[in-house]
């Protein structure tokens, strides 16, 4: 095989709290990652005559937003993997961006999955998803999960992993506001914190258990939003924009600033005539939004 396409699904987080800090600074985190459908498209190609070379990988994209160079996750991810299992011979890769850049929706860890997922294919590598998440996991906490991707428990600092029951359909809106939000940053002020509030984790898993949507949705919460909401009041205005507009709940995902809004399936009509009207506003002027579904 000389040819493949991967497709690399954005993240949600449904629920996230963190538990701790380790001793090297990673912290400890519990939340419940959901693949929403938003997606990045990578194509990769194997070059032929070229199975005597060092591994190298040539990265192009679409967007002007993210670097193209060896420095990029897709590369060192790509070349982190070459190194592990002896591979040799070179590979073009092109991203189509779609998936917003610096939004809390892990979309440089899900390229850098699909890309691996994608050598993975080129080299016919007898290579686990567990192996593969094992290999990558030092390159970021999200690469893990977006190995495989669906809906999971991640715990630790992302590597432990566990499947869960696939939420019931919904219409999910997603908002990317014209914000960058440092993650370090974010940490660093949830650290400084005596306390606060942990999300409802364990009856978010019994709502899935349950097939219950509105359960779900009702206990979504972000601890790292009472940082970054507090620094970013747009993020607020946005949640209590679609919340006043039929929408089940609103939530900030990972650090953010990215806002996602849960609606009954049945009323995706409403989801998208509140989308119209957010950008119909003059206050969420820059935003960017997806009217979509889990995946």
């Amino acid at each position: 095989m000389t040819k493949v396409t991967e497709e690399a699904c954005a993240k949600i987080n449904l629920g996230l709290d963190v538990t701790g800090r380790r001793e090297d600074g990673y912290h400890l985190v519990r939340m419940i990652m959901q693949t929403v459908d938003i997606r990045d498209v990578l194509e990769a190609e194997r070059t032929e005559g070229t199975s005597e070379e060092a591994f190298s990988v040539e990265l192009s994209t679409d967007s002007s937003e993210i670097p193209a160079g060896q420095d990029n996750l897709i590369c060192r991810a790509m070349t982190r993997m070459a190194e592990a299992y002896g591979l040799r011979g070179h590979c073009r890769v092109h991203l189509t961006k779609r998936i917003p850049v610096a939004a809390g929706l892990a979309g440089g860890s899900t390229d850098a999955a699909a890309a691996c997922r994608a050598l993975r294919r080129l080299y016919d590598l007898n290579v686990s998803d567990r192996e593969l998440q094992e290999l990558l996991l030092p390159l970021g906490a999200d690469i893990p999960y977006c190995v495989t991707g669906g809906t999971q428990l991640s715990e630790g600092i992302g590597e432990i992993l566990t499947r869960l029951p696939s939420p019931p359909p919904c219409a999910l809106i997603v908002v990317k506001p014209p914000a960058a939000v440092s993650t370090a940053g974010v940490y660093k002020a949830i650290d400084a914190m005596p306390s606060y509030p942990h999300p409802d984790i364990d009856g978010q898993l019994q709502a899935l258990e349950d097939g219950d949507l509105r359960a779900l949705a009702e206990r979504c919460a972000n601890v790292l939003e009472l940082v970054t909401g507090e620094r970013y009041p747009l993020i607020r205005e946005l949640e209590e924009h679609f919340e006043a507009r039929g929408a089940i709940t609103a939530c900030m995902s990972g650090s953010g600033p990215t806002v996602f809004a849960i609606y009954d399936p049945s009323d995706r009509e409403k989801a998208q005539q509140a989308l119209e009207e957010m950008g119909g506003q003059e206050r969420f002027n820059g935003c960017r939004g997806f009217l979509t579904g889990f995946c």
